[in-house]
């Protein structure tokens, strides 16, 4: 399966390959996208299984990444991993069709407690 981390901090990409891999899922592809355009291209490209994303971020937000992504009619699954988690943003992206939101700081356990089902 693969995985796209999309977030605008290289540093913060690492941090969730890392726990990715601390959770279990180190068999698992992982490719990386800077903004919320470079990861639609790369959704486009790669076909990933499951898009992770950052809310904010330069050039396309990641609720802007997930409204585009489904108005072309992509349905890959798609969650959060962001520092701001307010009621008003959980509702958005629920309402776009986000599958949660992670808040930073995680661990190894929240992420193999929300993705296990997802990735198996």
């Amino acid at each position: 399966m693969k995985i796209l981390v999309a977030d605008d901090s290289r540093v913060m990409r690492q941090i969730v390959i890392r726990t990715l891999r601390q959770a279990g899922f180190e068999d698992h592809d992982i490719v990386e996208a800077p903004d919320g355009a470079a990861a639609q291209d790369t959704v486009a490209s790669e076909n990933p299984d499951l898009v992770l994303s950052d809310w904010n971020m330069p050039n396309m937000s990641g609720i802007e990444l997930l409204h585009a992504l489904r108005a072309s009619g992509n349905t890959v699954p798609f969650a959060f991993v962001t520092s701001e988690c307010s009621d008003e943003m959980i509702a958005k992206a629920e309402a776009g069709g986000a599958l949660f939101l992670i808040s930073k700081p995680f661990t190894a356990e929240t992420f193999r407690e929300r993705l296990s089902d997802i990735l198996g």
